[in-house]
Parts: C-alpha cells; structure tokens; sequence
C-alpha cells in the first residue's frame, strides 16, 4: 500500500455556506470514486479557499459526509492578482494500491482551468 496525494477544486457561484457544502461535498464525494477510494483509505486532508470565501469552512462538507475520523484543516490561498475567484482546493493524502500515474485529480467545472495538464 502507498501514499499518494491527490488534488482537486471547484469554482463556487456564490459564497454561501449551503452552497459550499454541496460543491465541495460534490467534489469530495468524486475524489473518492474516481479513485476506487473509501474514507478509510484516507490519511488527511488540506482546504484551501480563497480569501473571497468567508460563509464557512470547506472541512464542514467532509464532515457532513461523515468522514469524522480524518485530520482535516483549511487555510486560506494567497491572494493573486487575477486569480479564479470563489475556490476550494483541496489535497488529500491516501493509502492506496494506485500508482501515482493513475491517480484521477478531479477538478469540476470551471476549476478545470486551474490544472488542465492534471485535471480529469
């Protein structure tokens, strides 16, 4: 067994609490999937969200998912000019029999944009 990272974003439409756990729940919920992985084969979890988003953590979501027993934590991203607006990041840290190649890092929607050299 390894331990690979894998990325993922989402682009929100409006900073919302309601909104934020659906998005990130959504992306969260596609990490997960899209690489054969349960809760349990999760290690830790980085959030970050731009300095636009204030309604609530983007940890709450995995919470709501019941991943209860995960270290999570949030930090804010650095604040560039130009840059996506209204963005949950995240990185995950996994156990898993995947090579690093076969890793699916999901980036919904208009996020896409971010990495599209990675994003699947």
């Amino acid at each position: 067994m390894a331990v690979r990272a894998v990325r993922g974003a989402v682009q929100l439409e409006r900073d919302d609490a309601e909104h934020m756990q659906e998005q990130v729940g959504e992306l969260l919920t596609a990490i997960l999937e899209r690489n054969g992985l349960l809760a349990d084969d999760l290690i830790s979890v980085w959030f970050t969200a731009t300095p636009d988003l204030h309604s609530d953590f983007p940890a709450a979501a995995a919470r709501a998912l019941g991943i209860t027993d995960v270290p999570l934590i949030c930090a804010q991203e650095l604040d560039v000019n130009g840059a996506m607006e209204r963005v949950v990041r995240v990185l995950a840290h996994v156990e898993t029999e995947l090579s690093k190649a076969k890793i699916a890092h999901v980036y919904l929607g208009a996020a896409g944009a971010l990495r599209k050299d990675i994003a699947q």
